[in-house]
């Protein structure tokens, strides 16, 4: 469980298949501290469990599945990701509840300053419309987002210049892919309705 607040940005050193899993090694700072192997680190929103780590970086095993259902097949040596270690019980919850499990691939339709602050729109599958609410939260690449405009098939944000400061999306461009991982109670409250009505 993830509350969608990046800790630090890394950057990807490699990215290759092996016997029997795809290896992503990423070079990180804090995530690192404290680290036990087997720990959960969401990558770009993305729950992955720790196999291997050294002083500078961070090793994962990446499942064939979890390249087809994220953007980490565009992943490449030098890409900027979002890096935040689980929840810990007694520390701080900011965000919103993130399990870190994607649920779908976003496109990067408009990301521009407006103002002092940035907008950004991402286009959306269409069959997801019914988890976004206005005002309600999404995260994109992991970061917990309030949810500032809502159409069938898009959603927008609002970023202060501390998210760009602090996450990858300083690098994002139009066309650029994200994860993203509707909000949980929502998909709760869906399938509870579903089983009343059944």
């Amino acid at each position: 469980m993830f509350t969608g607040i990046v800790e630090e940005t890394g950057r990807v050193l490699a990215f290759e298949p092996k016997a029997g899993a795809w290896r992503l090694s990423i070079g990180a700072r804090t995530a690192l501290e404290d680290l036990t192997l087997g720990d959960s680190i969401a990558v770009n929103g993305c729950c992955l469990t720790a196999a291997a780590a050294d002083a500078t970086t961070l090793h994962f095993d990446v499942l064939e599945e979890t390249r087809r259902l994220t953007h980490f097949s565009a992943l490449r040596p030098g890409a900027c990701v979002n890096l935040e270690r689980s929840l810990r019980f007694g520390g701080k919850v900011g965000g919103h509840f993130v399990t870190g499990h994607i649920d779908a691939l976003g496109t990067v339709e408009v990301f521009e300053p407006r103002g002092k602050d940035y907008y950004l729109r991402i286009r959306i599958p269409v069959s997801f419309a019914k988890y976004i609410v206005h005002k309600g939260s999404i995260a994109i690449d992991g970061i917990s987002l309030t949810l500032a405009e809502v159409t069938a098939d898009t959603l927008a944000v609002w970023l202060i210049p501390h998210t760009l400061t602090v996450t990858n999306l300083r690098e994002k461009r139009a066309g650029d892919p994200v994860n993203l991982e509707f909000d949980l109670l929502g998909k709760h409250v869906e399938k509870l309705l579903l089983t009343r009505s059944a």
